[in-house]
Formats: structure tokens, C-alpha cells, sequence
């Protein structure tokens, strides 16, 4: 469900409270677009997701990134059809989180950081109760890919013989 959300809209929050690094953050942007590709598939909010991974981190790094977002909101839509999100659209709603994004970017962030007992109570609000397995899957997988301090844009490091 997407919302227009100002700092008067009950249960949302400034993103910048949360203590989100540079690719969670990014992955919030482009979780928002994703939701509201599945909401209005005939807008094709799917692409701008992929884009602005692209745009974010370079191809190699953005395109498994994204994929790797989708499919945690693929998991997350079958497990809760009522998850509310911002319009990635409203330039006002881009320093404000709803408290199931909040939850989510929690939980992924507790996820790459290896906290797992603040990222199952979190995974527990998320899913309100349900400890859905393919949730809990699709967000160790991403944290697994892409841990606290990844990713970096730019050319990978090269090897080089020292003598």
C-alpha cells in the first residue's frame, strides 16, 4: 500500500534516524519502486529499480543487487499483503520511512551485521508473528552478498605481483 507520508502521518520516521549506511539506503529507494511495481504493474516500476541500482553501484554491482532486493520483496509480498511504503516518486517522501520499511531496513541491517537476535525480533515485527522462511532466506542472501561496508563503486582491485 503506497502513502504519501509527511512528518504529521502517524508511525513514520526520518530515515535519517535510523542510522541506515550508503547501500541500505539505497536499498530502500529501490524497494520502494519494486513494491510499487507489484501495486501497479502497468507502470513498470520495476525498470526504474533496476535503473537506479545501476545508477547507485555500476552494472556488476547494481544488477545482483537489485535482483537480490526483488527478490525480498517477492518474499516479503506473499508473506504480507498490507506492507505500507513511501512513494519513491515524492521528493517529501524520501526523508521519511513508514514503520514497515523502518522494519524492513532494520532487519536487513541487523542481517549484514550478523546481530541475528535483533534481526529475528525485527524479522518478528516485520512478518507480524509469521517467521516466513522465505523472507528470512531472501534477506540472508542479500546480507550475505552484500555485508556492512559493500558495496563500493569503481573498478575492482587488481592483484599484482610484488617482488
Amino acid at each position: 500500500m503506497k502513502l504519501n507520508v509527511s512528518p504529521n502521518t502517524a508511525g513514520v520516521i526520518a530515515v535519517e534516524q535510523l542510522g541506515f549506511d550508503p547501500f541500505e539506503a539505497g536499498v530502500l529507494a529501490i524497494t520502494r519502486h519494486f513494491m510499487t511495481g507489484f501495486d501497479a504493474p502497468h507502470l513498470q516500476a520495476w525498470q526504474t529499480g533496476f535503473a537506479v541500482a545501476v545508477e547507485r553501484w555500476g552494472q556488476d554491482i547494481g544488477l545482483n543487487a537489485a535482483y537480490a532486493v526483488m527478490k525480498l520483496v517477492q518474499a516479503l509480498r506473499r508473506a504480507r499483503y498490507d506492507f505500507e511504503y513511501n512513494d519513491p516518486l515524492c521528493t517529501n517522501a524520501r526523508v521519511w520511512v513508514t514503520a514497515d520499511e523502518a522494519r524492513l531496513m532494520r532487519m536487513l541491517h541487523h542481517m549484514r551485521r550478523d546481530q541475528t537476535n535483533d534481526a529475528r525480533d525485527t524479522l518478528d515485527k516485520l512478518t507480524k508473528g509469521r517467521m516466513d522462511p522465505q523472507v528470512i532466506r531472501a534477506g540472508l542472501t542479500l546480507a550475505a552478498r552484500f555485508g556492512a561496508g559493500v558495496p563500493r563503486r569503481g573498478p575492482r582491485p587488481a592483484f599484482r605481483v610484488v617482488k
